[in-house]
C-alpha cells in the first residue's frame, strides 16, 4: 500500500461519515450504534503512566543496570547472538520488567470496556509488557507485534516452557534452561534478527474491516506496524490519541486527534460515550489488594496537591490542543512525523546504536531493532518517556 497523503485537512471539507470533526462527533458515532468493530493500535506511550522505565535517562534504575552489565552497545541486550553467547544481561533487564510489577494504566482499562461492550475487533500492540492482558483483554483479541513475555520456549527446539518455572529463575537470577535440549530459554520477545511473529501478518488485513480505528501512544515511525491506520477504509473514522499527531492521521476527512495524555483522552472520550463509571471500575479492579492496616487517608495537602495536579494537566492539554490549531489556522502546520517508513538506524551521539522505542525491519523481513521505552521522541528535540 502506497504512503498515505500527510497534508491535514482542511478546515473547510465537512466530514463524510461523523456529525462533527471532533470528540463529539466520534461519540455520537459510537452511541450510535455505527461503530461494531474496531481496531485499535497502541505503542509504549499508553504504558507510561504505569511507571515502566525508559531505557536513555540516567536516572532510572534500568539505565544504571544496563551500564553496569558493560554491554557492547545497548542493543545486545536485544540480540539473539549475544543472547546466545551471554544471557545474563537480558535477565537482569527481565527482572525489572516481567509481568507483574506494574498496574495497568486506564487506556488499559478502557481498551477492556471496548471489549466488554463485544466492539473490539483486534488490539495491535507494541509493547512487551503484557499489561493489556493484565488489564483483562483475552489474548485472542491481541496481536503483540513485537512478541511479549506471556510465552517462552527454548531457542533451540523451540519447546514451550512453564511460565511459573521461568518465573522462578528469574526471580532467583538463574538462567533456565531447556529439560530436553538443554538450549538457552527466552521469552518470545522479537529480538533482532528474528522474523515478527506469523499473527501480525495473519490479522494485519483486519483494519480494513473495522467500522472504526482508535490509535494510541505510538510515533507510528515503524514499519510494518506504522503501516495499520493506512489500511482503514475511507469513510471510516480514526481517532489519534495521542501526545502529537503523527503518521498522516487528520489527513482525511473524519480523522479526529485528540492530543495530550492518553489516559486523560480515554476518558473525556469515555464520558463523552456515557462509560465513564464503567471505566474507572475496571480500572479499579486492576488495583493490588490493600490491607485495611495498610490504608491511609490521604491529608488535606494531599488531596489538595492531587486536584492541582489534576487541573494542570487539564489546562496543558488544552493548550497543546488550541496550539495545534492555531498553526493550522495560520497554514504554517506541518506534519511532525514523516510518513514515509524509516528504514536507517537512527545513532547516538556516540556513534552506536543509541537507546529508544523505534525498531526497523530489513529487507527479510525480520526484526532488527525492537525497545521498550520511547527516551526521545523523534518528532520533538526534547527527550521524553514513551
Amino acid at each position: 500500500m502506497g504512503q498515505e497523503e500527510s497534508s491535514p485537512v482542511d478546515e473547510s471539507v465537512p466530514p463524510t461519515v461523523l456529525t462533527s470533526r471532533n470528540l463529539s462527533g466520534i461519540a455520537e458515532y459510537i452511541r450510535a450504534g455505527k461503530a461494531r468493530s474496531v481496531t485499535v493500535m497502541v505503542g509504549a506511550g499508553i504504558s507510561t503512566s504505569a511507571g515502566i522505565p525508559d531505557f536513555r535517562s540516567p536516572d532510572t534504575g534500568l539505565y544504571a543496570n544496563l551500564a553496569r552489565l558493560e554491554l557492547p552497545y545497548a542493543e545486545a541486550v536485544f540480540d539473539i547472538d549475544y543472547f546466545r553467547s551471554k544471557p545474563e544481561p537480558f535477565y537482569t533487564l527481565a527482572q525489572e520488567l516481567y509481568p507483574g510489577r506494574y498496574r495497568p494504566t486506564v487506556t488499559h482499562s478502557f481498551i477492556r470496556l471496548l471489549h466488554d461492550k463485544g466492539l473490539l475487533l483486534k488490539l495491535f500492540t507494541q509493547n512487551i509488557d503484557c499489561l493489556e492482558r493484565e488489564a483483562g483483554v483475552p489474548g485472542s483479541k491481541i496481536v503483540e507485534a513485537h512478541g511479549s513475555f506471556a510465552r517462552q520456549s527454548c531457542i533451540e527446539c523451540k519447546t514451550a516452557y512453564s511460565s511459573d518455572e521461568i518465573r522462578q529463575h528469574i526471580d532467583a537470577r538463574t538462567i533456565p534452561r531447556c529439560h530436553d535440549c538443554s538450549g538457552l530459554v527466552k521469552p518470545e520477545i522479537v529480538f533482532f534478527g528474528e522474523a515478527l511473529p506469523s499473527a501480525f501478518f495473519e490479522n494485519r488485513h483486519l483494519p480494513e474491516e473495522a467500522d472504526l480505528t482508535i490509535v494510541m501512544g505510538t510515533s507510528l515511525t515503524v514499519q510494518p506496524f506504522a503501516s495499520l491506520p493506512q489500511l482503514a477504509q475511507q469513510g471510516k473514522p480514526r481517532i489519534l490519541i495521542n501526545k502529537e499527531a503523527v503518521g498522516g492521521l487528520g489527513s482525511r476527512p473524519d480523522d479526529v486527534l485528540l492530543l495530550g495524555d492518553c489516559d486523560a483522552g480515554v476518558r473525556k472520550l469515555a464520558e463523552a460515550c456515557g462509560w465513564g463509571e464503567e471505566l474507572e471500575a475496571l480500572w479499579a479492579a486492576t488495583a493490588p489488594a490493600v490491607s485495611e492496616e495498610s490504608q491511609v487517608e490521604k491529608t488535606k495537602d494531599e488531596k489538595l496537591e492531587d486536584e492541582i495536579s489534576k487541573l494542570t494537566s487539564e489546562v496543558d492539554e488544552s493548550l497543546n490542543l488550541s496550539k495545534w490549531h492555531q498553526e493550522r489556522v495560520r497554514g504554517s502546520t506541518t506534519m511532525p512525523v514523516d510518513s514515509r517508513p524509516k528504514s536507517d538506524v537512527q545513532p547516538s551521539s556516540s556513534g552506536k546504536p543509541g537507546f529508544g522505542n523505534t525498531l526497523h525491519q530489513d529487507p527479510n523481513g525480520n526484526l532488527s531493532h525492537v525497545f521498550l521505552g520511547q527516551a526521545r521522541d523523534e518528532n520533538k528535540e526534547t527527550d521524553e518517556k514513551p
